[in-house]
């Protein structure tokens, strides 16, 4: 199988089904984020195509062994938004294996309607915001396209307004954002999101983490939001990846569970 991955233990979504609807070799995305595990950016995209198949999601569906599993989660080797046909395949997914779908996205493309519409079949999405500002936008998510702040954030109110799931925001926070975190507080105010996911690297990428006692203290910045985890106190169970090999391809630190 090269479309469906996993399970992997997420701190956010428990035993989390992969279902990557870009699977390219090479990391394809419209951010070149500097902490990402995966690397550089190489198939650096904006546009929306069809990358994988519904048949051949189809048929990977019908070749899953049962699995003990939470979420199937939409991610993968690129941002999945880029994949025009990921509504549909949200449905696929839900009427072949009967949980719930989460879909991970670095929220550029939320300015666009269709996309919206797309993320809207999910139950739950988690929206990405690390920066406050342009210029630290562009320091650490590198987006491969003109994007700027407001056109992110747009997006993101704009699917709020529509989407009747559970709504969450990750910020991955380092030595460049450490001291914004009440400017984000402030912007992700305007979201009312159910849930915020504070992070910080703790995968292998060039980018040094935060100390919990770092986090513990940007965390008083977001006092009286409904739900805050973070990546430091949130359990993540023991899985054994379906496809082990396609699963360490999207997430290099499976290897150590």
């Amino acid at each position: 199988m090269s479309i469906i991955y996993g399970p992997v233990p997420s701190w956010r979504l428990g035993r989390s089904l992969g279902i990557d609807m870009v699977s390219t070799r090479l990391k394809t995305c419209s951010f070149d984020c500097v902490y990402c595990q995966l690397g550089d950016t190489l198939n650096r995209k904006a546009g929306r195509k069809e990358f994988i198949s519904l048949k051949s999601l189809q048929h990977e569906l019908n070749l899953l062994p049962p699995v003990d599993v939470d979420y199937a989660t939409f991610s993968g080797v690129g941002e999945p938004t880029l994949a025009i046909n990921i509504g549909d395949a949200i449905e696929m997914v839900r009427q072949s294996l009967r949980i719930p779908i989460a879909v991970l996205t670095n929220s550029s493309l939320l300015r666009n309607q269709d996309v919206r519409e797309d993320l809207a079949h999910a139950d739950i999405v988690i929206a990405k915001l690390d920066a406050p500002e342009d210029d630290l936008l562009h320091l650490i998510n590198r987006p491969v396209f003109d994007c700027s702040l407001s056109e992110i954030t747009d997006g993101i109110k704009s699917f709020r307004s529509m989407f009747r799931g559970k709504l969450a925001v990750q910020m991955m926070f380092m030595e460049a954002n450490r001291e914004k975190a009440p400017a984000l507080a402030e912007i992700v105010r305007q979201f009312s999101p159910d849930e915020l996911q504070i992070n910080t690297p703790l995968r292998p990428c060039p980018v040094r983490p935060l100390s919990l006692a770092d986090i513990s203290q940007i965390i008083r910045s977001f006092s009286g939001f409904r739900h805050v985890i973070t990546v430091y106190e949130a359990p993540k169970p023991s899985i054994e990846p379906v496809n082990r090999q396609q699963t360490e391809r999207r997430r290099p630190e499976v290897q150590q569970i």
